[in-house]
């Protein structure tokens, strides 16, 4: 069931059923390289992923990240979510693409629609985006959607420095 739909594309909670999708998303070269090596490599590591990430995320606050669906046949493309990590103080939008889909406009267009979301259905009045120094793409897409460079920051369980953005909604 879609909790967002925009021109192109659905946006849906990640079920277990999405656990071949996401084994190949997690170990994409580009989603190791920016986001990091979650050490999924089997199905029941990609169900666990699913039940220990996004599924807990929804029970804790109602909101995680969503499967990214084409509208026209419902094939998972990436995904694009709010999180709420103990590391920061706001929520944050995270977005990950397969690598046929990205440049697409996807992202943008799945992004846009989860930042009005936060703000409609939970009352978020900032959102924050963190990316790794050198993704570009990324840090380009969130100026796109009207997000400011705030500084730099480091996670409590990372020792990598990151890019900090934020928009007030």
């Amino acid at each position: 069931m879609a909790l967002l739909e925009t021109e192109r594309l659905r946006l849906r909670r990640l079920t277990l059923d999405d656990a071949a999708f996401i084994l190949e998303l997690v170990n994409d070269p580009a989603w190791i390289r920016f986001i990091g090596d979650k050490g999924v490599r089997t199905l029941e590591d990609a169900r666990n992923y699913i039940l220990d990430g996004p599924m807990k995320m929804y029970e804790q606050t109602g909101f995680g990240l969503y499967a990214v669906e084409l509208g026209e046949n419902g094939a998972p493309i990436g995904m694009c979510g709010l999180i709420k990590r103990d590391s920061l103080p706001d929520v944050d939008i995270g977005f990950a693409f397969l690598p046929a889909y990205r440049a697409k406009g996807y992202a943008y267009e799945s992004a846009a629609a989860v930042l009005a979301y936060g703000k409609e259905a939970f009352g978020l009045r900032r959102i924050v985006a963190i990316t790794s120094i050198d993704n570009h793409a990324s840090a380009g897409l969130l100026q796109k959607l009207g997000m400011q460079e705030e500084g730099r920051i480091r996670l409590a369980d990372d020792q990598e420095e990151l890019r900090l953005f934020g928009i007030g909604l």
